[in-house]
């Protein structure tokens, strides 16, 4: 029988009490954005202090921390990601949730070390796509929304083992 790990149970945070409640209702993990290159940066992205300061609450209460850089780049804002994703790997996040393949190839070649994890906004659908991000060094795809449990399975059976795949349970 194969040793098959605990499925994670991942919730969003717009602000700190969002991480609370992500916390205090048993989430593994919690997902949120920054000031730079996430989907509503200009509504509900943290500074860079408030992401210090959820880090610190989240890490202390043995969990992980992912953050959202899963706008796609523009040329000028390019240049910008090492440095961003550098002070995101120093305040301890566990790994970045990317959507745009440039900004998956400059975290690469700027931070190495730092986990990557592809956004379903990548609208990732088929395991060749799957093979291709691995082939990147990613670590996990946040497969598309609309994908059946038939076609996850079919997807799972043709991509390396030691590939996360995550999926939606509610929501759009």
């Amino acid at each position: 029988m194969t040793d098959r790990k605990k499925p994670e149970l991942l919730a969003p945070a717009g602000d700190m009490e969002g991480v609370r409640t992500a916390l205090r209702y048993g989430a593994d993990a919690v997902y949120l954005g920054g000031p730079f290159l996430q989907m509503r940066a200009s509504k509900v992205g943290f500074s860079r202090e408030d992401l210090q300061q959820a880090s610190r609450k989240i890490h202390e209460a043995g969990k992980k921390l992912y953050v959202t850089v899963n706008v796609f780049a523009k040329n000028e804002e390019i240049p910008q990601i090492g440095s961003y994703v550098r002070f995101l790997k120093k305040i301890g996040t566990d790994a970045v949730i990317v959507s745009d393949l440039g900004a998956i190839a400059q975290i690469r070649e700027d931070v190495p070390d730092m986990d990557i994890h592809v956004s379903t906004q990548a609208n990732c659908m088929n395991w060749r796509a799957v093979k291709v991000y691995y082939d990147m060094g990613v670590k996990r795809i946040v497969l598309a929304r609309e994908l059946t449990l038939e076609q996850i399975a079919e997807i799972r059976r043709n991509i390396p083992e030691d590939l996360e795949l995550e999926a939606f349970v509610h929501g759009a």
